[in-house]
């Protein structure tokens, strides 16, 4: 008889969407979630089958909890902006990386990148292009993510100033 789960897998899908954005797919190694995680090796392909799986359960559970959150917001683009310009890892970085880094030769992966940049699209057409806004919002995104000061230039694109959270 298997013996009963020991950990929480909503925790452990969300430790691992933030170590997959922080250092991306290829970076991460099993012993690296395991560590990290504080999983056993054996539960873990269990649960999820391989890293692979763990990756893809953690690329859609960050696009629906994240971008669901944004859309639902009263006021989208606010929400939006503060997670173009955080400081930390946030809600954006797992897809960005995911799109950079698998995009192209993982078809669903590819599949959960695109569906997500729709769903930006549809939040920032406000601004205009949807397309374009979320693209240039992204960039600003990977931006910030090398310690650039990118308050101002978001603030630009969505109206939005550090003030304004």
């Amino acid at each position: 008889m298997a013996r009963p789960r020991t950990f929480d897998e909503a925790a452990v899908v969300e430790a691992a969407a933030k170590l997959f954005a922080r250092r991306g797919f290829d970076a991460v190694s099993i012993d690296d979630l395991v560590g990290e995680l504080g999983v056993h090796r054996h539960s873990l392909y269990r649960t999820f089958g391989s890293k692979r799986g763990l990756y893809l359960r953690a690329l859609r559970a960050t696009r629906k909890q994240n971008l669901y959150a944004i859309a639902a917001a009263d006021d989208p683009l606010e929400v939006l902006y503060a997670a173009v310009i955080s400081e930390g890892i946030g809600s954006l970085d797992l897809l960005l990386m995911a799109a950079i880094e698998q995009g192209a030769a993982d078809p669903e992966v590819a599949a959960e990148v695109t569906g997500a940049f729709a769903e930006l699209d549809a939040i920032t057409a406000s601004l205009g292009n949807g397309t374009l806004s979320t693209a240039t919002l992204l960039g600003i995104r990977l931006r910030a993510r090398a310690g650039d000061d990118v308050a101002r230039a978001a603030g630009e694109l969505t109206g939005r100033t550090q003030t304004d959270q």
